[in-house]
């Protein structure tokens, strides 16, 4: 399998996620993953975890890579990757839980609630969101690493950055979801549970 954009940071990090995955999304049927990049997680994701159906998103600029990597996989349970522009409207969509990886670090502060928002429609008893990406604590760097690459993001884009847990925690109670469990993974990274 040939990828037209490949990203090593998704192959090293699939399995510590998917482990997690396994236990959050159990009960969940439909997820909508904001901002698939090069859709490995996707693909993969929709492979070992079959009871799901596995909805790609990424900007309108990035949507033909990850359209073309989709093709790549056989799998029923893996939806044609959609456009999505989280400051726009969202299209409507039944979905039970969403996914994000590396995404909140990228987009300005105000696409945290926008993602949120965004959501919030489609919150009820047993949703979840599952977010991976590095995060302050208390306005604190967890590794000297990600206060190095946080300088890094800001240089390429005042807007960009790594997010102060507090913060993403907050957003997530305005729509009436509450933090399920804070998992450590690997590389200075968490991955935020949240559910209804």
């Amino acid at each position: 399998m040939r990828l037209k954009e490949f990203s090593q940071a998704c192959e090293n990090n699939k399995n510590p996620i998917l482990n997690a995955l396994k236990k959050y999304f159990l009960d969940v049927s439909k997820v909508l993953e904001v901002g698939s990049g090069t859709g490995q997680h996707a693909m993969y994701f929709a492979d070992q975890l079959n009871w799901l159906t596995w909805q790609p998103t990424e900007i309108k600029g990035r949507l033909s890579i990850l359209q073309d990597n989709c093709k790549l996989s056989s799998r029923d349970n893996l939806c044609s990757p959609l456009v999505l522009n989280i400051f726009e409207p969202w299209r409507k969509m039944q979905l039970d839980a969403v996914f994000s990886a590396n995404t909140l670090h990228i987009v300005p502060v105000a696409g945290i609630e926008a993602i949120f928002s965004g959501i919030a429609p489609n919150i009820s008893s047993g949703f979840r969101i599952a977010i991976y990406g590095p995060f302050k604590y208390e306005g604190e760097y967890t590794s000297e690493s990600n206060a190095t690459f946080d300088k890094w993001l800001r240089s390429q884009n005042l807007d960009s950055g790594i997010r102060d847990f507090e913060l993403v925690n907050q957003k997530a109670r305005n729509v009436g979801l509450k933090l399920i469990e804070d998992c450590v993974m690997p590389a200075n990274n968490q991955l935020l549970v949240f559910g209804a």
